[in-house]
């Protein structure tokens, strides 16, 4: 088999390496990709993610079997729609499915449709009806903006002030384009925040392991929310109870939901979830895997990945298995400034061995053929180990030995699971 992923970081690094590993499968291009990829046996493709038309020439030219859609922005673009126009299997929702992650407001409709719990909300995409909602709500409170925003546009704000702001930020002055054109404000939810991913097919899903991830910038979930700065998986104090309500009152119902109102859901689903004292609630939903949670969640993959994948997209039944034991744990390193302003070209360390796996997130070949960071999140280390302090141990030994100069990595990951 021949086999394209579409995406350029550590997510789709993550994916073309699970399915390199695939005895079937012969090659695996990544469109755009990056450079560190390289050293993986993943072959690049420079076509971006936009380009629809080059993609399905390329796939078509290459004799693809099927395309795996990593991106956000990709999904809500059609690209799923297109390939399968052209009468090319592509993994991934369709663009009206897709809507459950590129509107928020439109993934909020659905769940109070159907009956699925999540926070108490409003829409708003006028900043004086808004900053009303706000002063009555009062503090603390969340302001989302209604689109995609690289996982960048959620403000949990402390006070009431912070709230008008970051609202008058995404309505007013256009902080994230047409993506802040509408804002859903919503209650403050307080527990234990988790993923759940799942592979599915219409009203068929597969779970994959539970994971958690860490959206603040810096050690103590402190500093702005970012695209996430480590994982791990399983999560093992939560219990088995709490995934199984979650899968009766939110997986079951979006799906079903999904179909009546004629959007059938193919791919990845995410489900961010939060502990709360009523029980498992919704934080947001998205429509592919996570980064940095698929990380940590393929390597625990043991059964034959594309062909997974193969059967999905047949509609047949998917021979998932998983590693029982033990938990994979993973650090992102980011240049400095991430999420904001940061600086390029700083040199990488050599590529891990042994029970250290490097994906590669923001990085690039320079004239020199050395490899240098090329974004705000870089690269992310990842191993397997029998318990999550000695996870900590062996990722964070490793990094004390690396030159991280112009890079840094939060140092708490995973400590949730030791309290």
């Amino acid at each position: 088999m021949k086999l394209l992923v579409v995406g350029s970081g550590g997510r789709e690094h993550a994916i073309a390496k699970k399915l390199l590993e695939s005895v079937d499968v012969e090659k695996v291009f990544v469109a755009p990709g990056n450079s560190g990829m390289v050293a993986d046996g993943i072959d690049l493709v420079n076509i971006g993610i936009s380009e629809h038309s080059s993609l399905i020439a390329f796939a078509q030219e290459e004799g693809i079997d099927w395309t795996f859609v990593g991106p956000d922005d990709a999904l809500a673009a059609g690209l799923v729609d297109d390939f399968e126009a052209a009468g090319l299997q592509a993994f991934g929702p369709r663009k009206n499915a897709a809507e459950l992650e590129w509107s928020k407001d439109f993934a909020k409709s659905i769940m109070t449709k159907y009956g699925v719990p999540t926070a108490r909300y409003e829409t708003f995409s006028d900043f004086e009806a808004a900053k009303a909602y706000i002063e009555a709500q009062g503090a603390p409170i969340v302001v989302k903006a209604d689109g995609l925003a690289l996982g960048k546009g959620v403000v949990v704000a402390e006070t009431v002030e912070e709230a008008t702001a970051a609202a008058h930020d995404m309505l007013l002055d256009n902080k994230f384009g047409d993506s802040g054109a509408r804002v859903v404000i919503e209650e403050f939810l307080s527990g234990e925040e988790f993923s759940l991913f799942a592979f599915v097919n219409g009203e068929n899903f597969y779970l994959m392991p539970t994971a958690q991830d860490h959206k603040r910038a810096f050690t103590g979930d402190k500093g702005p929310n970012t695209g996430g700065m480590g994982a791990y998986a399983p999560v093992p104090h939560l219990s088995a109870g709490v995934v199984d309500q979650s899968v009766e009152t939110i997986i079951k119902p979006v799906l079903k939901g999904m179909i009546a109102e004629g959007r059938p859901y193919l791919g990845v689903l995410y489900a961010g979830l939060i502990v709360t004292a009523e029980g498992p609630k919704v934080i947001e939903f998205n429509a592919r895997f996570g980064d940095p949670e698929t990380q940590v969640i393929l390597p625990r993959l043991t059964s034959n990945f594309a062909e997974n994948i193969t059967d999905l997209l047949a509609g047949k039944i998917p021979a998932f298995t998983w590693l029982e034991t033990g938990v994979t744990l993973g650090v992102v390193v980011a240049s400095e400034g991430y999420p904001l302003e940061y600086e390029k070209g700083v040199r990488l360390p050599a590529k891990t061995s042994g029970d250290i796996e490097t994906y590669y997130a923001g990085a690039i070949f320079n004239a020199d053929q050395e490899l240098v960071s090329n974004g705000g999140r870089v690269y992310m280390l990842v191993t397997t180990q029998e318990t999550v302090s000695q996870a900590q141990k062996v990722i964070y030994q490793q990094l004390d030995r690396q030159d991280t100069a112009g890079m840094f990595y939060r140092t708490d990951i995973g400590n949730k699971a030791n309290q």
